[in-house]
């Protein structure tokens, strides 16, 4: 238990919550996590006093996927708590359709539950190399840059508009893109109906 506390109390939690970690302290967080309640307890709780602070001072986070990818990880965990095994989504590459993904966009599980504030997500597949996820964009994602991580998009539903450096791409239903390392970018929603994406991250 001692041991349980000294991890809470060391600022890792934090700085994952932020999205500051690398992905090897990203890795033993979840590991960590999925060990123990009070681990999980306390990303819950951190997630929520950021939440709290930016309503509070009339801002919004840095980043509005924090909390949503927070969320998702905390979901999945629980998930595989009661039993679920754990999935293999196929690899992202240039030549991946959506019917490649069916197995989990038809899982009545998967499916945006509630009302759209920003953004949604539900992870698919985990491992410490590649995390796959259904997520729901209402109007965006803000700049970022990756140097441990390659991103990759498959657009499910909607549009939009993924900007990388100063090239411009447009992106509708079964559309793939891969964003390269160290190139900021950054998500635009272009359709009425949330834009709905299998998003995968790959450990660079």
């Amino acid at each position: 238990m001692n041991d349980v506390n000294t991890f809470i109390e060391s600022g890792i939690l934090e700085m994952y919550v932020l999205g500051q970690c690398s992905v090897a302290e990203q890795e033993q967080v979840e590991h960590m996590a999925a060990m123990h309640s009070e681990v999980r307890d306390e990303i819950e709780a951190i997630g929520i006093a950021l939440e709290s602070y930016a309503r509070t001072h009339a801002m919004e986070p840095e980043d509005p996927t924090i909390k949503t990818f927070l969320m998702a990880t905390i979901n999945y965990m629980e998930r595989m708590k009661k039993g679920e095994q754990p999935g293999k989504p196929p690899m992202l590459g240039l030549g991946s359709k959506i019917e490649d993904y069916e197995e989990w966009l038809k899982r009545e599980d998967l499916q945006l539950t509630e009302p759209l504030q920003d953004a949604y997500a539900r992870i698919i597949g985990y491992s410490p190399e590649v995390t796959t996820a259904i997520v729901w964009l209402k109007y965006g994602a803000p700049p970022e840059t990756h140097s441990t991580e390659q991103e990759k998009f498959l657009i499910v539903e909607g549009s939009c508009e993924i900007t990388i450096g100063n090239d411009v791409h447009s992106m509708a239903a079964g559309d793939v893109l891969i964003i390269p390392l160290h190139i900021s970018h950054h998500v635009k929603v272009t359709s009425e109906e949330p834009c709905k994406i299998i998003l995968q991250r790959v450990a660079a």
